[in-house]
């Protein structure tokens, strides 16, 4: 497994180890002992290996194996694993805005040798934005701290707006986040999903100012201001359709697709599923702001033994009969992945995304954004051609995979030649079905 982390690594992003050579240094220079480098692959084996806490470093990787593993990874001649407390210190010297660098260009590698092209819709590239808790308290944390009291309890948390490219087989990627938090103290009012919303909209347009996106949002986002972003910045959408919502346009549509019979589309995707389409296009309204807005809405009713569902969404394709499916099935439901396949996978699945990795936010943010690296990186793994099954069927699960990773550092060699070899002397294909 140390070697299939390797070549994945060295296939996909072999300037890995120059765009971190690139880190800013703000340590003491004659006190460093640990290059950035390499102190960045130790905050990666974090998890990577799923370790849960910053503290088990000492345990999973004290051995001389793990060390040579992590020099031939980063490009180092470290003589031993740093103790927990200096990953600490060197994440306190982090710029989070490098981080986030890091990020993106391995984004943009992607995005350059055509690994996400099966995942498009209509030329467009599924991105997924929600909220989820990072950390939270019960007594004040700092100043920026969210401040909600529930049945009569005060909870003070620090949750974060994420932005997760997500394909039909599976991948949620990271490639924006916001942090929601109370920058100014004294404000009259707090930070909140909707206000980080237009931080990241603009990120992500400073960041892929020419990639064709489709925002997949839920009902929250059913509002004028998310529809200007997406028209100012030439994207699509998919947003969650409720008649609490937009109450007066709900009523419009159903109208509508009485008036409109032949806006029909029945598909049966599976044995004993049955789902039924119908569609209107050119539903308007004028927003809080008196500025006109027009979209079209479908809605789908899913029939499965034992199970109904219903679902309805906004958006700005064009709809017929010839896409309406692929429109649902591979580009609107897909919103669910940012929590199975995101979230869930990063709070239940080994990363303890809601553990928190330092006492101070500003290393937290910088430790989220190695999870969010770690985590695109196994995600290269299970999806890539590399493993002789998928993941379920080779190890039983990705916990699983991540101890067999944690062992093979431990016990087995990585060739030193192995990232310099697989940048073009392998090929790679990621699962798509």
């Amino acid at each position: 497994m140390g070697a299939t982390l390797a070549k994945t690594v060295g296939h996909f992003f072999p300037q890995l180890r120059s765009w971190l050579t690139d880190l800013t240094e703000t340590r003491f220079e004659p006190l460093i002992v640990y290059h950035r480098r390499f102190m960045v692959w130790v905050g990666l084996a974090v998890f990577l290996l799923k370790l849960g806490a910053r503290r088990k470093i000492g345990f999973e990787l004290a051995s001389p194996m793990s060390l040579a593993n992590l020099n031939h990874l980063s490009g180092c001649r470290q003589q031993s694993i740093p103790h927990p407390d200096t990953l600490d210190h060197f994440v306190g010297h982090a710029i989070l805005g490098e981080v986030a660098a890091i990020r993106r260009k391995m984004i943009h590698r992607l995005i350059r040798m055509k690994a996400l092209d099966d995942a498009r819709l209509r030329g467009h590239l599924i991105v997924v934005l929600d909220g989820t808790g990072q950390l939270v308290y019960h007594e004040r944390h700092c100043e920026h701290c969210l401040e909600q009291t529930v049945h009569g309890k005060t909870i003070y948390s620090h949750p974060v707006l994420e932005a997760k490219l997500v394909t039909p087989s599976g991948l949620a990627i990271s490639v924006g986040t916001e942090f929601i938090e109370n920058v100014n103290p004294k404000a009259s009012k707090q930070d909140c999903e909707l206000a980080a919303f237009g931080r990241l909209a603009r990120r992500l347009k400073k960041d892929f100012p020419q990639l064709q996106l489709c925002l997949c949002l839920d009902a929250l986002y059913a509002c004028g201001q998310v529809l200007e972003v997406c028209r100012e910045n030439h994207w699509k959408y998919f947003i969650v359709f409720k008649e609490g919502s937009l109450p007066a346009v709900w009523q419009e549509f159903q109208m509508l697709l009485k008036l409109c019979p032949h806006n029909r589309k029945v598909h049966r995707p599976a044995r004993g599923c049955r789902q039924t389409f119908a569609w209107a296009e050119d539903l308007q309204y004028v927003d809080d702001r008196g500025r006109p807005q027009q979209f079209n809405a479908f809605q789908c009713h899913e029939v499965r033994p034992g199970k109904k569902q219903f679902f309805a969404w906004m958006t700005n394709f064009r709809l017929g009969a010839e896409n309406v499916i692929a429109s649902a099935n591979r580009g609107a439901r897909c919103r669910w992945k940012i929590e199975n396949q995101g979230f869930n996978i990063q709070k239940n699945g080994g990363f303890n995304l809601e553990h928190a990795y330092s006492n101070t936010i500003e290393k937290a943010k910088v430790y989220y954004l190695l999870m969010q690296i770690a985590h695109l990186m196994l995600q290269l793994i299970e999806k890539g051609s590399l493993l002789p099954e998928d993941c379920i069927t080779l190890f039983g699960g990705l916990g699983t995979m991540a101890r067999r990773l944690s062992e093979s550092l431990r016990h087995y060699l990585i060739d030193p030649q192995t990232l310099a070899a697989t940048a073009a002397g392998i090929r790679i294909r990621l699962d798509t079905s």
